[in-house]
């Protein structure tokens, strides 16, 4: 999930945006034709396109979740109101009510 827009007070909703079935399709037509060379390292590419594919839309709000607050350099409590602050700080659109329900989300699904 690149970024969150259109997040105000009156609109909570977080879009999720999957594209994974696509690559998984380029990469299995790419691998169709590769030479036993590049076969290991395109088996393994798809089984990563095709298990992150499997994700629920819950799971990649999670993930987004704890990659925001990594690269805000948080690494307290996902449960605490400082996460809260520290997710809306990185994200400041988000509103608290969005913000909550993602953390929730980020809480029920640890990395």
């Amino acid at each position: 999930m690149a970024a969150l827009s259109g997040l105000n007070k009156k609109h909570n909703v977080v879009l999720v945006i999957r594209d994974t079935d696509t690559v998984a399709i380029a990469l299995r037509q790419a691998l169709a034709e590769a030479s036993p060379e590049e076969r290991p390292g395109l088996e393994r590419a798809v089984a990563v396109a095709e298990s992150t594919a499997a994700a629920t839309e819950t799971q990649l709000r999670a993930r987004w979740v704890h990659s925001r607050l990594a690269a805000t350099g948080f690494n307290g409590d996902i449960a605490s109101i400082a996460a809260v602050k520290a997710l809306r700080q990185a994200e400041p659109k988000l509103s608290l009510l969005a913000a909550v329900q993602l953390q929730k989300e980020a809480v029920a699904h640890p990395e």
